[in-house]
């Protein structure tokens, strides 16, 4: 997305809160009945909330800390105030007066041994919002020793240069095996103030104090969106060396300061002159197009992936939001296929490059780096992503999701169904997302049900442009919060660890 999309006063404050019990209860044998000769297995339930005043999200966490595995789990707890359900997440949920109830779904009710299962849910409330302390799993009370309240730990961007990052399973690691997120924000403008007289980065900071700025939000990745033509010096002012100069320089400011960069390809050339009014037309680089073009968008990565190889702490976005079903009547079969393979594509006039060919481009350099690939419908619709998922002779791809208020997969219904389920074969990085108005609501909402999947995750945009219709984070250079989806985010992710 690029200028996507206003102003809603209210700003949201994120409080953390954590509690941890540790609890002793029996086994549910296959299927879910009850197995009381079964041994018993130690679990501790953390629960933690972001509390923004007449509501708040809360995260339980049960890990399985015994040496067997369960399958299917029922958590149930009791609120002392008036918390009311609004709608959960990764579970069932339902709730009777004060007592809160959630069963485990098809996708999740396994919990290995040294495992944990997150689920979450929205409430609002009046008055006091005390944490529960009577947590207890398939009927047995967690009676073990409480031990101290934790609180969420950062790591702060800058105290060592960015972690190089691999694919491990279904989760993105540091060189070290450990699990990390991509958590931050996009800076927009490499993709259009060159092909629009307005500079390099739009009279935007790329110095030291404008990292530092996002520093004091415990941002840890940044994603840059470009343009092929200013890359390669097809077109625009700068273009050709100046322009990949400007971007290694930016590149390297960030990695230096502990941030990871995710390079991404968004504005493409291609001409489209046969699709929607609203659609831009113009065959050069200065839009969105449906899919990247075969002429330039091999040679572009070629180029990106040969500057950056050997330095794994940035990562290759391949293309930003695909949609090449639009042009054959919202086929999705043909869709997908386009999007693997490319070539000659229906309603397309200009031949494409398939995710295969730009995953063949980068690999060809030598290059290591994780790369993401979007799904269909401008990266919503991850359905069919694991059945066209390319080859790569790495296996180092992550799956790279949009979710923004105005999308059709928009509500925690059809986050379980279509996106959690591809977390389990897959890293997932939510490489946008916002909403429709400069609230936070609907933000607070998916980055909750993202915490409780463990998903990266970026926002839209760090770009000082006025908050009038949404996606605008903030005010100024200095890194001042817009309210509410400003002041919500970076309440939120102050609360967040990559790690």
């Amino acid at each position: 997305m690029s200028g996507r999309i206003g102003k809603r006063p209210a700003a949201l404050a994120a409080l953390a809160a954590a509690v941890s019990l540790a609890c002793t209860v029996l086994t549910v044998a296959a299927g879910g009945s009850w197995a009381s000769d079964m041994a018993p297995f130690a679990c501790r339930v953390d629960y933690t909330t972001n509390d923004w005043g007449s509501g708040f999200g809360a995260t339980a966490t049960i890990s399985n800390l015994g040496s067997s595995a369960i399958d299917g789990w029922t958590l149930t707890y009791t609120y002392a105030g008036n918390q009311t359900l609004q709608h959960g997440w990764s579970g069932n949920w339902s709730q009777s007066g004060k007592q809160v109830t959630v069963t485990s779904m098809s996708w999740n009710s396994s919990v290995p041994a040294g495992g944990s299962v997150s689920t979450g849910a929205n409430f609002s409330y009046s008055g006091s919002n005390a944490k529960p302390t009577d947590f207890a799993v398939n009927g047995a009370a967690c009676t073990g020793t409480v031990p101290p309240t934790t609180t969420t730990t950062t790591t702060p961007p800058g105290s060592g240069p960015a972690p190089a990052l691999r694919v491990s399973g279904n989760k993105i690691v540091s060189a070290d095996g450990r699990p990390y997120r991509l958590l931050g924000v996009s800076r927009s403008s490499g993709e259009f103030a060159c092909v629009q007289g307005k500079g390099m980065w739009d009279s935007g900071p790329v110095d030291q104090a404008s990292v530092d700025a996002m520093k004091t939000w415990n941002i840890h990745a940044v994603r840059i969106p470009l343009n092929e033509e200013c890359w390669l010096g097809v077109n625009g002012s700068p273009g050709g060396a100046a322009y990949r100069q400007a971007v290694k320089d930016y590149v390297d400011l960030l990695v230096a300061n502990g941030i990871n960069v995710i390079l991404d390809l968004h504005w493409t050339w291609g001409a489209y002159s046969n699709g929607p009014d609203w659609h831009c037309k113009d065959e050069h680089a200065v839009c969105q197009k449906p899919m990247p073009d075969a002429k330039y968008a091999p040679q572009f990565w070629t180029g990106v992936a040969t500057a950056f190889k050997g330095n794994d702490a940035v990562v290759f976005d391949l293309f930003n939001e695909p949609y090449p079903e639009i042009a054959s009547d919202w086929n999705k079969t043909l869709g997908w296929q386009c999007w693997r393979d490319g070539g000659t594509c229906t309603g397309l006039p200009y031949e494409t490059a398939g995710m295969q060919d730009l995953v063949d481009a980068v690999r060809s350099t030598g290059a290591t780096n994780i790369l993401m690939l979007g799904g269909l419908e401008w990266a919503n619709d991850m359905r069919e992503w694991l059945a066209h998922k390319p080859t790569d002779p790495l296996n180092n791809i992550a799956a790279s999701w949009h979710a923004y208020s105005n999308n059709a997969c928009a509500s925690e219904t059809c986050w379980d169904s279509q996106i959690a389920p591809l977390t389990q074969q897959a890293p997932v990085v939510l490489g946008e997302f916002g909403q429709d108005n400069c609230g936070f609501d609907y933000m607070q909402r998916l980055v909750d049900w993202a915490d409780s999947h463990r998903l990266s995750y970026l926002a839209w945009t760090w770009n000082p442009w006025g908050c009038s219709t949404g996606a605008v984070l903030i005010k100024d250079w200095n890194g001042t919060p817009e309210p509410g989806v400003g002041e919500g985010l970076k309440a939120h992710l102050l609360t967040q660890n990559p790690y």
